[in-house]
């Protein structure tokens, strides 16, 4: 004699869930969540009758998602750089290659990618410096045009023939989407007679008791294997939380804090940096140049002169200079920051001997985006000046850099050359996954910059680009992600 099937007790939210579920096959639990309006918490709950009666299994998943870049973005709306140069081609026939990257008003490496690109399909000719269009109707990458304006204009996109390239030219992202896909193992109707709904309750009150009603009504388990709802509290955002943690660690080792202006003469950024002049990288194409005003105001005129001094002949630091005729309107030209040194340059002025600073600044080059570097970024700049400091005292500061900062011990030394200090040193990290990443530089400041400040000890400074460090301690290999709008890094994200 067979036993008699038993009965499958279910909440009645639990039963209504099986019948959709029962209706679909398959189903994600968003899906589930939107047609039952119930909270996570909630539904996970009744779920678990589901799944440990075997009516159901669950089944996590993860998707990616294509989304366009910033660089993508751009290109849909701009044209890609190969388009952008074969229209100015064709406005301007033959152009100097020297004026193009004016002419297209894009950096130098983002041009000459669009420049390899048309060579390589051999749609433009370059004779003696000019080029030109080896075919007037030219019309390159139409069809990759065409896909980016689509994904801008929110449409649906074919990208299986384009996806290699958008991915490898930076123009689109793939979006890690996880979810959980819930799918039926009993049909409803194979145990609908089975099924015993009950009316459940959670604590019971004095009126129940009183009037016998809770013996009619099945109290809740308690299931200590559900998971509970999680929750998103506020919180700083990682990369910002880590700089002030940087910044507190620095004060806490007796540093004080040295600021300065964004927006920073030439004078504080290269020339009492003993920067020449003529350093190419005081070009266009290496700084942001203010265009209104273009000028400000120089600082004491024997600040002004004794650095003129340097430059031209060495002044009394036994160097001879650059050798060149100075010129104080150069040096009155505003940029915007382009490297921390410059707010440690203005600190040298009335400089306490002995003394430490630090400061964490943001800084602006006409970089090429990518994996490792950006237009704006941040420095950790530091100088200390004592009559008995040394080279081996600025490598122990980066070495705590690089171990307490970073959390890493796969960091090298090795010799550099910058025009403000001697001997000079640069520290860099061989990481298992980006290989070898430069963090930044340091030395001794020469005497033609210390000597115009009246400045007799040693100073020893270093400059350390603090996003690489935060990359290197959390295992980033991509800057830009330090300044996503990603929700699931945002919420989940170690923090220091």
């Amino acid at each position: 004699m067979s036993e008699p099937e038993k009965h499958i007790s279910l909440p009645i939210e639990a039963v209504e869930i099986y019948k959709i579920l029962n209706k679909k096959k398959k189903i994600s639990i968003k899906e589930i969540e939107e047609a039952t309006k119930l909270d996570r918490g909630k539904l996970e709950y009744f779920l678990d009758f589901l799944i440990s009666n075997d009516l159901v299994s669950r089944l996590p998943i993860v998707s990616h998602l294509m989304s366009l870049t910033k660089e993508g973005r751009e290109a849909a709306e701009k044209q890609l750089i190969e388009r952008r140069i074969v229209e100015v081609l064709r406005k301007n026939k033959d152009v100097l290659f020297a004026n193009l990257s004016e002419l297209m008003g894009c950096d130098k490496k983002e041009m000459n990618a669009g420049i390899g690109l048309l060579k390589k399909k051999d749609l433009i000719k370059i004779e003696k410096g000019t080029i030109s269009l080896a075919e007037q109707d030219t019309d390159i990458n139409a069809d990759l045009q065409g896909i980016l304006e689509d994904f801008l204009a929110n449409k649906e996109v074919d990208t299986k023939e384009f996806e290699a390239i958008l991915l490898e030219r930076n123009l689109i992202e793939l979006i890690e989407v996880k979810d959980t896909i819930l799918e039926i193992l009993t049909f409803y109707e194979e145990v609908k007679s089975r099924i015993k709904q009950t009316s459940e309750i959670s604590r019971l009150t004095p009126e129940m008791i009183r009037n016998g009603s809770w013996k009619d009504v099945k109290l809740k388990e308690y299931n200590l294997g559900v998971s509970p709802p999680v929750f998103y509290g506020g919180r700083k955002q990682p990369y910002a939380h880590f700089l002030d943690w940087v910044k507190r660690k620095l004060i806490g080792l007796g540093f004080h804090e040295m600021r300065g202006p964004l927006v920073e003469l030439e004078f504080w950024n290269f020339d009492a940096l003993f920067q020449a002049q003529d350093h190419s990288a005081r070009e266009w194409s290496d700084v942001y140049r203010v265009a209104n005003p273009k000028q400000g105001k120089l600082p004491k005129k024997d600040y002004v002169s004794l650095v003129q001094k340097v430059h031209e002949d060495g002044y009394d630091t036994g160097s001879k200079g650059w050798r060149y005729k100075w010129s104080p309107e150069k040096s009155a030209r505003l940029v915007l920051r382009a490297h921390g040194t410059s707010v440690s340059a203005r600190t040298l002025v009335d400089l306490p001997v002995p003394s430490k600073y630090f400061s964490i600044s943001r800084c602006y080059r006409p970089d090429a985006v990518d994996a490792t570097h950006l237009a704006e970024f941040n420095q950790v700049e530091g100088i200390v000046t004592d009559p008995s400091i040394t080279f081996r005292d600025l490598l122990g500061i980066l070495t705590t850099f690089a171990v307490d900062v970073a959390e890493t011990e796969n960091f090298v030394f090795k010799p550099d050359y910058y025009p403000f200090t001697e001997p000079s040193v640069e520290l860099s990290v061989n990481d298992p996954i980006m290989g070898s990443v430069e963090f930044g530089g340091a030395g001794i400041f020469r005497p033609e910059v210390t000597r115009p400040f009246g400045i007799e000890t040693p100073v020893i400074a270093w400059g350390l680009g603090i996003d690489r460090l935060f990359m290197i301690k959390h295992g980033i290999t991509d800057i830009r992600e330090l300044f996503s709008h990603k929700l699931e890094w945002l919420r989940t994200a170690e923090m220091s």
